[in-house]
């Protein structure tokens, strides 16, 4: 067991590089070990920025301008090495290596734990949070939901005295949000791990916290103190501001009905993966109507996000074809996107108005050169890259690592950025 971090944050702000504004200013909080808090505010209040700054993750001066400090048991976050475990938003930007497995295992081994110690820390994280899925699985075969849980898991398997969390559940179903809560409560009872929370589904934390602290919209704390007390006297300011009040509804606009019963995508005898050879769901059959909300809802893993970027032309069919209407398949502009045809010559055969191409695809060629840096496009010729890339085995890694703590800042949002995680070290090129 790791000791619990103590947290000092003294009058800090923070305004990025560019911005005239401050993203948050003037917060003055004193964490002790072990407690728990929930962490809310409007949105645009600086609550992503703050946690950021407590991980250590938001650079220099050329990134922007800090006023006052945050110390984590008494040192700057930045040199607190294997101390602080943060979780994004955005499960994509926690993901370091190829395998499920290995991406576990990935802050363990920077960190120096024994060999012998780290399979018994992977099967423990990954079953903490729910994720049954073979230790060999390719992390791109994931769907959101279970590439949420692997992001937490990773940062888990290392122990850390003080475990940041911002919006762990964004991407999971009821049960996955049931098991992260009870994941995180079995680490918090067994750790005793200082906890730093955003989420806004706060009735499913509210008796796991000690404390809810509020950040004011132009800078400080609105309010601080325990959930009760701070829901009672602040609930209808909180609910004003967006946030989820336990015990109160959420006020909705709702959708008037379609005013056409016009389809405008179709799908017949569709099979979607994120694999050609790996079927996530077949058989699927569906409709959408013009100027109508559909809601798709199942278990994480059962295909929600595949579905919809296949339907999106995003990814390719498995089997069977999506048509669109013509306003939809049409022409998007300039290369790279492009049209497939499948055999959408005779409208009135999808029942479809003016039916034609499906939805547009991403033309592979133009999409890897759109993600490659142009130092390192045409890096197959001449002379070999020798950068290491994702999927290098661990023992390379290793041996690449050097100790320089993570790089990395949250993009400058208001609904919570991307960076680095459970990167204590970081691998350098060759």
């Amino acid at each position: 067991m790791r000791d619990p971090a103590r947290v000092d944050v003294e009058g800090w702000g923070w305004r990025y590089a560019g911005r005239r504004l401050p993203a948050t200013r003037e917060v003055d909080l004193v964490i002790e070990p072990g407690e728990r808090v929930l962490l809310l505010g409007a949105s645009g209040a600086g609550k992503s920025t703050l946690l950021a700054g407590l991980a250590g993750l938001l650079g220099g001066a050329d990134e922007g301008e800090v006023s006052g400090r945050i110390l984590v048991d008494g040192g700057a976050p930045e040199a607190q090495r294997g101390r602080i475990g943060l979780v994004l938003q955005d499960p994509e930007a926690g993901i370091v290596l190829s395998k499920v497995g290995d991406d576990v295992a990935f802050g363990c081994e920077n960190l120096g734990v024994p060999a012998t110690e780290i399979p018994a820390r992977v099967a423990e994280a990954l079953a903490s949070v729910g994720l049954a899925v073979p230790l060999d699985r390719p992390t791109k075969a994931l769907s959101g939901g279970q590439k949420q849980r692997l992001a937490l898991a990773g940062v888990l398997a290392m122990r850390p005295g003080l475990l940041l969390l911002d919006e762990p559940t964004a991407n999971l179903d009821p049960e996955g949000v049931a098991e992260v809560r009870r994941a995180i409560e079995r680490v918090v009872a067994r750790e005793g791990t200082t906890l730093v929370l955003i989420e806004h589904r706060t009735a499913v934390w509210a008796d796991l916290m000690t404390r809810v602290v509020v950040l004011a919209p132009g800078g400080g704390v609105l309010a601080d103190g325990p959930p009760d007390r701070v829901f009672a006297e602040h609930g209808d300011a909180l609910a004003a501001a967006g946030v989820w009040v336990p015990q109160r509804p959420v006020d909705l606009p709702v959708l008037e009905p379609a005013s056409t019963p016009d389809v405008v995508l179709r799908a017949s005898a569709l099979s979607t993966g994120r694999e050609r050879h790996t079927v996530v769901a077949s058989g699927l059959d569906l409709a959408l109507p013009r100027g109508a909300g559909t809601v798709i809802t199942g278990p994480n893993g059962g295909g929600k996000s595949t579905l919809a970027l296949t339907l999106a032309g995003l990814l390719p069919e498995l089997a069977g074809e999506v048509v669109a209407a013509e306003e939809l398949s049409g022409a998007r502009g300039s290369p790279p996107l492009s049209l497939e045809v499948h055999g959408a010559a005779d409208p009135h055969r999808h029942g479809l108005p003016g039916a034609r191409a499906p939805v547009p695809r991403l033309d592979p060629a133009r999409r890897a050169r759109r993600r490659t840096p142009r130092s390192a496009q045409g890096a197959g010729r001449g002379r070999p890259h020798r950068r290491r890339t994702a999927g290098a085995s661990r023992s390379g890694i290793a041996r690449a690592c050097e100790p320089v703590h993570a790089v990395g800042r949250p993009e400058e949002t208001t609904v919570g950025g991307h960076g680095a995680r459970r990167l204590s070290r970081r691998p350098r090129s060759r």
